[in-house]
């Protein structure tokens, strides 16, 4: 069975307050967009061996203890008996982008294990799993825009539809480093309620209204990430930002976008009224 496991963006992105237990107090909205991964999972009849892994497309530098469909294997398969599988990834989902796209391969490993071995996980026990592996894993088992909280994993619903507008996503081959982006990144209370502004205010004011608390530090860093941002206002952009920790910037444009790009760069042009398939 072939699942196409998805990305998302960040709507804003504000860093609160650092916990006791090492993590951030963020919040920000989760959506949905259409640049995908493909992955593949068959059971394994020519030998015995429990979990066997095989990738193609972009190349992904670590190994298989560090790998979170393995790891979501793990937790499934103590939970319930799985036969021996052999499991492929093609990845087209760039890495060290803020894009989630590791995140959305587990979760959809475990939906994909769930249905295709009648595993009778509930909803609520695959977000459990999900949560385990990482603070947005937990957010593509249902796929659905939601505001979050907390680490990244506490979920409510929102009201935004941004099926009318052409979302690009643009990586710029830079790789961004979560812990790096905290660096130099001091927590602070928004001046503008992030769930209010999406619901409320229309997108051509968000730029002046949304904010992703990561910027500061990555821009720093890699000054060609913002210069990327200011290219797609440029162009037209009605809003544009970096996604979680970058370093993939994104832009919402009433009109396809024409922008001249870097060969090195790669992009995701998602067109109006595109679906989300699950």
């Amino acid at each position: 069975m072939l699942y196409l496991p998805n990305s998302k963006i960040n709507l804003g992105l504000n860093v609160l307050a650092k916990r006791a237990d090492g993590f951030h107090n963020i919040e920000t909205v989760f959506y949905p967009v259409n640049w995908r991964d493909a992955l593949e999972i068959i059971e394994n009849k020519d030998d015995s061996q429990a979990f066997r892994f095989s990738a193609s497309g972009l190349p992904i530098n670590s190994s298989l203890n560090q790998n979170l469909i393995y790891k979501a294997w793990q937790l499934v398969s103590a939970l319930r008996p799985i036969p021996p599988i052999k499991v492929h990834l093609h990845k087209s989902i760039p890495m060290g982008a803020g894009l989630g796209g590791g995140s959305a391969d587990a979760a959809f490993f475990i939906n994909l294990l769930n249905q295709n071995f009648n595993l009778n996980l509930q909803e609520d026990e695959k977000m459990e799993i999900a949560s385990k592996i990482g603070s947005d894993c937990a957010f593509f088992i249902t796929n659905k825009p939601v505001f979050a909280q907390g680490k990244g994993n506490e979920f409510s619903e929102i009201k935004i539809d941004l099926s009318g507008y052409y979302i690009l996503v643009v990586y710029p081959n830079i790789h961004s480093n979560t812990a790096e982006a905290y660096q130099n990144l001091k927590p602070s209370i928004p001046l503008h309620d992030l769930r209010s502004v999406i619901e409320n205010r229309p997108i051509s004011e968000w730029k002046n209204l949304l904010t992703n608390d990561f910027e500061n530090s990555v821009f720093n860093k890699y000054p060609q990430i913002k210069e990327l941002k200011q290219l797609l206002y440029h162009n037209g952009a009605l809003y544009a930002s970096m996604s979680g920790s970058g370093s993939a910037v994104y832009g919402l444009f009433t009109k396809k976008p024409d922008i001249k790009l870097p060969a090195s760069f790669q992009y995701f042009l998602q067109n109006p009224l595109s679906k989300i398939l699950f």
